[in-house]
């Protein structure tokens, strides 16, 4: 997996909506018979191009539901949103779970799984076409996902960071 640099953004700043995507009951055989704990996976977004996931691990729900949510507010990440979709075609691999991320035109709405649609709406996509290949495992299409909106960059910001502002005609100046 690709990793990208990220500034680290606080928490605080942002007004963060929490989403529960699952909780999975997990068990460790020991010496007594099985020991049970849970995880849980949060996905945490502002709705203005902010977002988050944790997965989180502890004997009892709630207490995974708040460390998952601590978790992902400490992996936000920007995601470039433009007229309510993102500026281009993205792709994003983990595991075995692989996804194709479209922008869409006004309109359309989010065309998600479960999955992938509880990121794209705390983020505050509105138009968007997603497609979910290979693995169904729900922690993998999230943090493909994930990994996908992460690649994503500001068409201005990157013109400028390489030194190629156009102007709107199209004519480089600079």
């Amino acid at each position: 997996m690709k990793q990208t640099y990220q500034e680290r953004m606080d928490p605080k700043d942002y007004s963060l909506n929490e989403k529960l995507v699952l909780v999975n009951r997990v068990s460790k055989v020991v010496k007594k018979g099985r020991r049970f704990s849970f995880s849980a996976l949060v996905v945490v977004g502002d709705g203005e191009g902010h977002v988050g996931t944790g997965l989180g691990k502890a004997r009892e729900v709630p207490s995974a539901i708040r460390k998952g949510g601590a978790i992902a507010r400490r992996n936000l990440v920007s995601v470039p949103i433009i007229n309510g979709t993102i500026p281009y075609k993205i792709e994003g691999k983990v595991g075995g779970a692989h996804v194709m991320i479209r922008p869409a035109k006004p309109g359309t709405g989010i065309i998600a799984g479960g999955a992938m649609r509880s990121v794209m709406e705390v983020a505050g996509v509105k138009d968007i076409v997603t497609k979910s290949l290979g693995s169904s495992n729900k922690i993998n299409v999230v943090r493909a996902t994930m990994h996908a909106m992460s690649l994503l960059k500001n068409y201005d910001e990157e013109m400028e960071r390489r030194g190629l502002r156009t102007t709107v005609s199209g004519e480089k100046s600079g």
